[in-house]
């Protein structure tokens, strides 16, 4: 397959053992590459200097090629399957292929890529952070399921409690190898230690912040609450005022995680008065939290951003 010189929009279908290629400019015909480092750098190799590429989210089979294609200096795009999916539906695409989603995504990225923010690698450090509070929120969603599901049932209460005693002990080991990574920074430590000094957040809540705020250089607060999903989403027309929902993109552990720094800041003495204004404005208890996960992510933007400290009088004159 020869490539021409000129950088080109490509859209890649990634899958554990293969990717598809395709170009938006036609080119050259879709084709199969094996998802091995030594065929994706041969291939990669072959690119004209500033191509763009683009390929879906899809755990960790895309991280690979991600990888591979920013090292050697391409701008890469790593795609919300959702936009992607909304996208192709736009454009009248009927049927699904890997050649046609991959098509779909060269199309997105040569149309949006100036509304797209180009994928940066983490650190070896940031990803192995990412993945232990992954893994500790599956465990904790376990084992209250185990808890939800066998409560009623009479005879297991012995059995119950040696598995929740087991994953207590897994995820107390987790969280000391999440504790290992922060303090191997003294940069990082205090960071963490100036952002857990914000009542409701403790140190896994503020070790998942500050792994998103190191990993994203996020230019005001409001682009850190819309990374985490808490910004509310128009849905007006003409005369109509609609209501306005979550977007709820990005990051669901960061939600998870600071939605419950929101249930524990709403009983400190600094958070309850902002969380009982809510409430007495009408809504619920839902509402009011989110509200509240909101007004710390920005707190925590604001400190991390400017290497300050938790000032509970900037909630109070609604600087936060």
């Amino acid at each position: 397959m020869k490539l021409p010189q000129r950088c080109l929009d490509v859209g890649v279908d990634v899958a554990k053992d293969e990717i598809v290629v395709a170009c938006a400019e036609q080119s050259f015909a879709p084709c199969k590459i094996a998802n091995t480092r030594a065929a994706l750098l041969a291939w990669l190799k072959r690119l004209p200097t500033g191509s763009r590429i683009g390929m879906e989210s899809t755990g960790t089979y895309h991280e690979l090629l991600a990888g591979l294609a920013h090292k050697l200096g391409f701008i890469v795009y790593v795609l919300n399957p959702k936009d992607v999916r909304h996208y192709a539906k736009g454009v009248g695409q009927r049927g699904k292929t890997d050649r046609v989603d991959a098509t779909v995504v060269a199309r997105f990225v040569a149309k949006e890529h100036p509304a797209l923010h180009p994928f940066v690698p983490p650190t070896r450090e940031q990803r192995q952070l990412d993945q232990l509070l992954k893994r500790r929120t599956k465990l904790t969603r376990m084992r209250a399921a185990l808890k939800q599901s066998l409560k009623d049932l009479s005879g297991f209460a012995s059995q119950l409690k040696s598995v929740v005693l087991r994953l207590d002990a897994l995820i107390k080991h987790i969280d000391g190898k999440i504790r290992t990574l922060i303090e191997a920074s003294a940069q990082t430590q205090d960071d963490w230690a100036r952002l857990r000094r914000i009542p409701g957040v403790g140190p896994l809540v503020g070790s998942g912040v500050l792994n998103s705020l190191q990993r994203v250089g996020f230019r005001n607060a409001d682009a850190f609450v819309a990374f985490c999903g808490w910004d509310p989403r128009p849905h007006d027309s003409g005369r109509k005022s609609g209501r306005r929902r979550l977007s709820k993109r990005g990051s669901s552990q960061l939600r998870y995680l600071l939605y419950n720094a929101a249930m524990a800041a709403s009983r400190t003495k600094a958070w309850r008065p902002s969380y009982e204004r809510a409430l007495a404005k009408g809504l619920s208890r839902v509402e009011a939290l989110v509200i509240l996960a909101r007004q710390i992510a920005r707190t925590a933007w604001s400190i991390y951003t400017h290497k300050t400290v938790f000032d509970p009088q900037r909630i109070s004159q609604g600087l936060t």
